[in-house]
């Protein structure tokens, strides 16, 4: 999903002025006017069944209010006047990447997101509002909460449990500031170290990334009680299906190269590696939402290039995801993705609900797309079948999450948000995802004794180390966010350390040199390769290796980035190199196992190539010939 300033700010204002007169255009719900809900009502009974509450609810709505539930918009479309939430009969809000309130802490959250609520419970049903939010490595938009590594970090601990218990925390720390759903975790399959979201995906290997979802227990509970719980969210698995796979080049979107480009295959190889991942979600850990990916899929059986946009899939949205694997969750657009799909608005609309789309991601659009749908139904292109069977979903994971009952937020956990706890919890895995691929003469663990000269920007920039989604859709250097840099990480290890971000210093006495390379802050398309960014070190990390290594008996390299990089002519030079990851706001968790405080145990989650010409690279390739394959790893001793 992406950043809600994607466009220009005349665009956005021009957009806030359309949805104000849209918002006034839109008709009125047909019925009883707005009034309290009746005592009686069958669907205020929490004693009843969900699947009753439900039959009971959609009963009593007009066509506008079950289309209102299909319809999100983004808050900053309506925070200056969330009257619109009770207007347009909104089932959703959500915040982009970078979308705070202005008070960006735990109670400015919660106080956001109840401010919306008590405008939903205004409508004549009193149907709550969902809040959807980007927690795909904590809650990483909000300033002070736990930032975990990204996802392909994780893949490397091969801890299934740490990532359940990361995943629990996230999830505490969000319910407890407002929102009560999450776009994550991510569990494509990212076969192409190209693609800007490759540290979004566990791996490369569709068993790992199977391993991982627990992630989605840690995230919704273990029972579907566990969701109305303050400790849990619902989770969103994304983006179905093949959106790690797609063809370099075959992005249409802006400069883009790879992201939301085309999956060109053939159904046996779809299935078992981009499919793959869905059907355990669905079957064993029940995911509530599933957000369709912008990317398109080009069957190659039929010889035609013919890609459709997933959106469009009633294949593979309606025909393979609800009825042959069985989700009976709801389906959540990601960020304008119908107006990607061919044809006028109308078109696009009509196409997305055919094909079995539920919930809208329409943020600065949510009154046309309201207008536009009902008209679709009432020129019976759309059938009310169709949209009951929408609603029905997704007011199933309303009264799932309890929302009816308590709706408003439980601030019960609100001081644990960023807590010793949970950040402890995040330095471990900072720990466990650390990746050693060399280590000539025990270079590693270093001794705290020794006189420590550190080199390189990201070792003390803790923006770069969280990398994108952390605060801003992009991520951005600096000090963006409250935690520790790996360079204070080894200076809480040891005492003489000397510090030159372009070693410039002198480093004469110093025992063993650190050098930390790596890129800066980037999400989604924007960082795929080609769209200025390569795989390739900086000619600044380049430089820094060739001085420190030059100069300093024994060198070790660290890797801050989100993706493998191009190391093979600087790898003869350094005496160890780990591969760091993005490892969020514990970069002390670096430092445990740089001075073996704990043992490196991680292995790599992707096949680490030789050069940028060898992607796409996987194991199980024919000529499979990387720099490190899939799965190695040097261990240490504690």
């Amino acid at each position: 999903m992406r950043h809600p300033h994607t466009r220009t700010s005349a665009r956005i204002r021009r957009s806030l002025a359309a949805l104000a007169v849209a918002a006034a255009a839109v008709p009125a719900a047909s019925g009883p006017a707005l009034a309290d809900a009746p005592a009686s009502a069958g669907y205020l009974d929490p004693r009843l069944p969900v699947a009753q509450r439900v039959s009971d609810l959609l009963g009593r709505m007009t066509l506008e209010e079950k289309i209102g539930q299909m319809t999100q918009a983004e808050r900053g479309a309506i925070d200056a006047d969330p009257s619109q939430i009770t207007s347009l009969a909104l089932g959703s809000v959500l915040s982009g990447g970078g979308s705070v309130p202005s008070d960006n802490t735990p109670s400015g959250w919660a106080d956001m997101v109840d401010r919306y609520q008590a405008a939903a419970l205004k409508t004549r049903l009193k149907i709550p509002l969902l809040y959807g939010i980007d927690s795909v490595h904590g809650d990483n938009n909000l300033v002070g909460a736990t930032v975990f590594p990204h996802n392909n970090a994780m893949g490397a601990t091969r801890d299934p449990a740490l990532v359940r218990e990361e995943e629990r925390i996230t999830a505490t720390e969000t319910r407890a500031t407002g929102p009560q759903w999450v776009f994550a975790p991510c569990i494509c399959v990212s076969r192409d170290l190209r693609w800007g979201r490759t540290y979004e995906s566990f791996s490369e290997d569709p068993a790992l990334v199977m391993q991982m979802e627990t992630a989605l227990e840690g995230f919704q509970g273990k029972r579907t009680r566990d969701l109305a719980d303050p400790t849990h969210v619902l989770a969103t698995a994304k983006h179905y299906a093949g959106d790690g796979d797609t063809k370099y080049g075959s992005s249409t979107s802006g400069t883009y190269t790879i992201d939301q480009g085309v999956t060109i295959t053939d159904h046996a190889h779809f299935n078992k590696i981009d499919l793959a991942p869905y059907i355990p979600a669905v079957h064993k850990y029940h995911v509530g939402s599933i957000m369709p990916s912008f990317s398109s899929v080009d069957w190659t059986e039929d010889g035609v290039g013919n890609p459709v946009k997933m959106s469009a899939s009633k294949e593979l949205l309606t025909d393979v995801l609800k009825k042959k694997i069985g989700f009976d969750g709801f389906l959540i657009s990601d960020w304008e993705a119908i107006h990607q799909l061919p044809g006028d608005y109308a078109t696009q609309v009509r196409t997305a609900v055919n094909a079995g789309m539920d919930m809208f991601m329409e943020p600065y659009s949510a009154p046309q797309f309201e207008q536009t749908l009902l008209a679709e139904v009432k020129a019976g292109r759309v059938a009310t079948s169709r949209i009951d069977d929408a609603v029905r979903r997704i007011l199933k994971a309303k009264f799932e999450l309890g929302l009816f009952e308590h709706p408003y937020t439980d601030r019960t956990n609100i001081k644990t948000v960023g807590s010793p706890a949970h950040r402890a919890v995040a330095r471990r895995a900072v720990a466990e995802s650390q990746v050693l691929l060399k280590n000539s003469g025990h270079a590693l663990p270093l001794k705290k004794s020794q006189h420590i000269y550190v080199a390189g920007v990201n070792a003390d920039d803790i923006g770069n180390q969280a990398g994108g989604w952390t605060v801003t859709w992009q991520g951005a250097p600096g000090n963006t966010i409250p935690g520790t840099t790996i360079l204070q990480g080894i200076k809480q290890n040891a005492k003489n350390v000397t510090y030159s971000a372009d070693a410039s210093a002198p480093t004469a006495g110093s025992d063993v040199g650190v050098v930390v390379v790596g890129e800066t802050p980037y999400a989604e398309g924007v960082g795929d390769v080609g769209n200025g960014h390569t795989l390739n070190l900086s000619d600044a990390d380049k430089a820094n290796i060739d001085k420190v290594c030059s100069a300093i008996d024994k060198c070790v390299v660290l890797d801050v980035a989100g993706r493998p990089q191009i190391v093979t002519d600087e790898l003869p030079k350094m005496d160890a190199f780990v591969m760091s990851w993005l490892p969020g706001s514990e970069g002390a968790g670096v430092s445990d196992t740089l001075f073996g405080n704990r043992p490196y145990t991680g292995r790599l989650s992707y096949t680490w190539p030789r050069s940028e010409s060898q992607e796409p690279i996987n194991v199980g390739d024919k000529n499979y010939a990387p720099l490190f394959p899939y799965g190695y790893g040097l261990r240490t001793h504690r």
